[in-house]
């Protein structure tokens, strides 16, 4: 569960205030696929780096299954990460001197993952990669470094992911065959999944949308009902 509890971000802009987010209260049940929207600077990649721990609130509380992220140390909070956190970031993120095998094997053996090789293998294999794990992200397709970092989020087996934009830098097709790649990750492995896009068909598929205005919730509502699903409406690779 993750629980957000009168969430206020504000930061110094000039001689001003600048409030990011007002008074959120969020609560997201463990296994649920949400998806953030709203226009640019409405303080969503905000809030999804707050739940990270990336960053702190000004004001209130959040909470992931029962413990206060908004109280700990850089040591907590790197270990909540390590734990139970993926992310997903629109640029990749992947290290330039590291094979994509590599990008996904290293962080595991700094974990002390058991059997990390063969896991990094599997997750090449899930993605789709095996013939290309030798290779390095300069010789990847944007697509293909994003397949590698989807498979990196869930190098720790994670229960929650975040991503963030993670379809922004591609094409049509890579983005959709990304979405579809990472929402039937989230399922198989049952992962909560907050999903930041500008995109109204990913976000139709989303168990739950909560737009976000002016850093406040807009509207949080369930989706039901859905009479085209993402699956008719896709390109694929």
């Amino acid at each position: 569960m993750i629980t957000l509890e009168n969430v206020t971000k504000t930061v110094r802009s000039g001689t001003e205030d600048l409030t990011i987010l007002c008074d959120v209260n969020i609560r997201i049940p463990d296994g649920q696929f949400v998806a953030l929207t709203g226009a640019s600077g409405s303080g969503k990649s905000t809030l999804l780096g707050l739940i990270a721990g990336l960053d702190s609130p000004s004001s209130g509380r959040i909470q992931i299954d029962g413990d206060e992220v908004t109280t700990m140390g850089e040591d907590d909070l790197a270990r909540l990460r390590s734990e139970k956190i993926g992310f997903i970031f629109q640029s990749f993120h992947l290290i330039p001197s590291l094979t994509a095998f590599e990008n996904i094997l290293i962080p595991m053996e700094i974990l002390g993952v058991p059997n990390a090789r063969s896991r990094a293998e599997h997750l090449l294999a899930d993605v789709g990669l095996m013939d290309r794990g030798h290779h390095y992200p300069s010789e990847l397709s944007g697509g293909e470094q994003q397949r590698v970092a989807i498979a990196r989020a869930f190098a720790n087996e994670p229960s929650i992911l975040l991503a963030d934009e993670p379809t922004g830098n591609l094409d049509s097709k890579n983005g959709t065959h990304i979405f579809e790649l990472m929402t039937a990750m989230h399922a198989r492995r049952s992962v909560t999944l907050v999903l930041v896009t500008h995109d109204a068909r990913l976000a139709a598929e989303a168990d739950r949308q909560i737009v976000l205005k002016d850093g406040r919730v807009a509207s949080d509502s369930e989706q039901q009902d859905r009479a085209i699903g993402f699956a008719d409406l896709a390109i694929r690779p």
